[in-house]
């Protein structure tokens, strides 16, 4: 199990935390105007990176509030945690 430090809360179990995805997948300034496939690889293509990835995770049993955090996805530790809006360390990447 993953023990991951809630920035407000502090190191928890992963049990309390839910996992949104890629962080950092900005949304189309003008959706409409994308094509079917532009649409589609907005919604469903991410990068499934082998190493350090940049996640985002809402401490969804705790504070409820969102973070973004760099894991690698090969040891699962996880290299960093830094509040939603910001930019991921880029040593860490």
């Amino acid at each position: 199990m993953l023990q991951i430090e809630c920035p407000w809360c502090g190191p928890r179990d992963q049990d309390e935390f839910q996992c949104g995805g890629e962080a950092h997948i900005v949304r189309p300034a003008a959706p409409e105007e994308l094509s079917d496939a532009e649409w589609a690889d907005y919604l469903f293509n991410r990068a499934n990176t082998k190493g350090a990835h940049a996640e985002q995770w809402c401490h969804s049993g705790g504070c409820r509030r969102w973070f973004n955090l760099v894991r690698d996805t090969v040891s699962y530790k996880i290299l960093s945690v830094y509040p939603a809006g910001d930019s991921p360390p880029q040593e860490k990447l």
